[in-house]
């Protein structure tokens, strides 16, 4: 165990966590909504610090980051659990814990294992990522503090619900970040994720205000969150955020609990990508489909694609320290 940040003791021997917009009242012995934060003895412990359950070494392109330091590995880490409980989660296996699991068969990996690893696999970043990197705060926090000195970066892949507070401490340790927005709708997340929209939205603004390279992406799920005016708002907010903050249209396959649901239409998808060129968004893109279009960087002032994929594995950068080759206009790319 390690004991956990961002909390505070309150009356009868209870503790008040403040990591995630959860803000869970943990009683002694009892743990918090993610189910890996516990109360004992009147303070509160991370149970899954060090539990490493995956890591690989991955192109930042599969986070997917596609503006932040393109055509680089990022060594990818997570713990088991989350604080949010999607039903067409596509990691259940590894987000998805029991309030009776013991996490003492995961062997414990230090952080300076994490980062002499990443190290020495070329890797130019570490990314929390797989499940939510938010519960396992303290964690990622004493990896990113270790790497930072050997010259690595640090990104999240979130579901975007953690507190200001914790929002304050990621700062200067966390560089980027891809966002989940799941939809534009208080009911969709109160039904689908038990959480709530609004700290999402804050977290993008207040994440970009810090100065952390955002992007966001959202899983387009048949029936749930694929009408216009839906896909039109989340498009025009990110715009309104930043023009330049890039867009992962995600297709949704059946997983988990939604197995008898169909995949989202390739249709569903360009409208999609025509929908966030029309809200002014310079920089959407098409996962998990290959359409022929939605995956290149273009740049917004010329047109001439900076950045080509072929696919997850390999990227043609065409840039010069970060401007655009064919017209010379810097853009908001982070290739350090």
């Amino acid at each position: 165990m390690k004991e956990a940040r961002l909390w505070t003791e309150g009356t009868d021997g209870k503790v008040s966590c403040h990591l995630c917009n959860h803000h869970c009242t943990i009683a002694e012995g009892k743990r918090g909504f993610c189910l890996v934060r516990e109360n004992r003895d009147g303070r509160l412990y991370s149970l899954v610090y060090g539990r490493v359950i995956a890591r690989n070494v991955d192109p930042i392109e599969k986070k997917p980051l596609y503006h932040f330091q393109p055509n680089t590995r990022a060594y990818s880490i997570a713990t088991p659990g989350c604080n949010f409980r999607c039903d067409f989660c596509q990691n259940w296996r590894i987000s998805q814990t029991s309030l009776d699991t013991d996490f003492d068969h995961i062997p414990e990996v230090e952080p300076e294992e994490i980062v002499a690893d990443a190290v020495e696999k070329g890797c130019s970043s570490i990314a929390h990522t797989y499940t939510e990197p938010t519960i396992f705060m303290e964690y990622a926090l004493d990896v990113a503090e270790m790497s930072r000195e050997r010259g690595l970066k640090n990104v999240f892949v979130t579901n975007g619900f953690m507190t200001s507070r914790a929002l304050e401490a990621m700062d200067g340790l966390i560089q980027g970040a891809n966002v989940d927005l799941k939809a534009f709708s208080e009911d969709f997340y109160r039904e689908r994720c038990r959480a709530e929209l609004q700290p999402v939205l804050n977290t993008i603004r207040q994440m970009h205000e810090m100065g952390i390279h955002v992007e966001v992406t959202t899983l387009v799920v048949p029936g749930q969150n694929d009408s216009e005016e839906e896909l039109r708002n989340i498009a025009g907010f990110i715009a309104e955020v930043s023009p330049d903050i890039p867009w992962h249209i995600s297709r949704f396959h059946p997983d988990y609990k939604q197995r008898d649901s169909q995949a989202t239409p390739a249709g569903t998808m360009q409208r999609a990508l025509h929908i966030a060129r029309d809200e002014g968004l310079h920089y959407p893109f098409l996962g998990n489909i290959a359409l022929g279009e939605g995956r290149d960087s273009k740049c917004p002032y010329c047109g001439e694609v900076v950045i080509s994929r072929g696919g997850l594995f390999g990227a043609s950068v065409k840039l010069d320290d970060g401007a655009c080759h064919a017209c010379g206009k810097e853009l908001a790319i982070v290739t350090d």
